[in-house]
């Protein structure tokens, strides 16, 4: 029988009290199998530094009764950011990812770096100052963009609705706003990460799929998000459609799944029999107000994205699909085309147990994953262990 190694240094220690479970000096020795006064000084330093607090005493059979400690999230604040195609979600979030405060606001991704970063390096801040705290507490910036990003720089790559953008220093232009470290990634991964760990804690096979002016999904397999080689797993909205190859892509191919089930794509068919609709926002209104062809497009949507996630379910076997993003809002007529052809053209097995649910974080799912991206830095073992060199 293979047991788990136990956590030897002091940042691996740290994280079995992340869960917020209250824990003495001598259960934290018989976990670690580390000597009482290794415990005694590392909680010593990690209190100094206002990670964790002593939460009362346990329970004794007889003297003196010992002190419990605890994570205390409210030590530090991260900033967490969703940038979409036309929109902007900035919150301040504690370091166990609750938010704090947040707003959500129309921003063209389209005009360029400079214009949208200072807005939200303003939006940050004044955030921070409405929570009550100075810049000095944030911890870190976790940011999500509409595009391919380079894990390893953070770095946007050629991202087709975001000119301006390739190659800017995003992490860079924060990190000297703000005075703390920042993280880049695409967005969907960041929603699927927010997504999974609020809502889906017992699912560690799962795909996340947004759904609104553009089409991505990020992908967790056994509880880890998976980028793949450069930072580019995921990105099914350029996977190319049967019997479209006239329509053209941003991207600069034709056929892509964004290219016919976009909010964008839809837009423009359903303003080709003459409806008075401008984007993503306008096509779900169209739905809930009851029109025939805007209903008819949705769901034909739905189907083409489920025609491309049943290829993807075959191959990753995800016991959950969560879709989310603006589209979800046309309510039932998405989620209907999707489950018709995913259903009938996955295999067998890969369905047995598959659930196909619509997001429960909603406008949230990305700010909560950029949270999650920043806390995961600041609280690291390598980053704890930083605390006692």
């Amino acid at each position: 029988m293979k047991f788990a190694p136990r956590p030897t240094g002091a940042g691996e220690m740290f994280q079995l009290l992340r869960d917020g479970t209250p824990r003495t000096r001598s259960e934290l020795a018989t976990i670690t199998g580390q000597a009482r006064s290794t415990i005694a000084a590392r909680i010593d330093v990690l209190t100094a530094a206002g990670l964790i607090t002593s939460v009362g005493e346990a329970s004794s059979t007889g003297g003196r009764r010992p002190a419990t400690f605890a994570f205390n999230p409210t030590a530090r604040i991260v900033l967490g950011v969703d940038l979409g195609a036309s929109h902007a979600r900035v919150a301040v979030a504690d370091l166990a990812a609750a938010i704090v405060v947040n707003h959500d606001e129309p921003l063209r991704i389209a005009d360029g770096p400079e214009k949208v970063l200072a807005r939200v390096i303003q939006l940050g801040k004044d955030l921070v100052a409405e929570s009550g705290h100075e810049l000095s507490d944030l911890a870190a910036v976790g940011i999500g963009l509409p595009g391919p990003v380079e894990h390893a720089t953070g770095r946007p790559v050629a991202p087709p609705i975001m000119p301006g953008w390739d190659g800017y220093d995003v992490a860079g232009t924060l990190r000297r706003a703000f005075g703390a470290p920042a993280l880049v990634d695409n967005d969907v991964n960041l929603m699927a990460v927010g997504e999974q760990r609020t809502s889906w804690h017992e699912h560690t096979n799962m795909l996340f799929v947004k759904v609104a002016t553009g089409i991505g999904s990020g992908i967790i397999l056994d509880g880890t998000l998976r980028r793949g080689a450069q930072g580019a797993a995921g990105d099914i909205g350029h996977i190319a459609l049967p019997g479209f190859s006239e329509a053209p892509c941003n991207c600069g191919n034709y056929g892509c799944l964004e290219a016919v089930a976009g909010g964008a794509a839809l837009a423009r068919a359903l303003r080709e029999k003459e409806l008075d609709v401008d984007g993503t926002a306008d096509v779900v209104a169209a739905v809930k107000d009851g029109n025939a062809d805007a209903r008819a497009a949705v769901r034909d949507a739905g189907r083409e994205v489920g025609t491309i996630l049943a290829g993807c379910v075959s191959m990753l076997n995800p016991s959950l699909v969560v879709v989310g993003g603006a589209l979800v809002g046309a309510g039932e007529q998405l989620m209907a085309g999707i489950r018709e052809v995913l259903y009938r053209r996955s295999l067998p097995l890969a369905t047995e147990h598959l659930r196909v649910v619509t997001s429960q974080t909603r406008d949230s799912a990305g700010v909560l994953g950029g949270a999650y991206l920043a806390i995961d830095h600041v609280l690291s073992p390598t980053a704890i262990d930083a605390l006692f060199a």
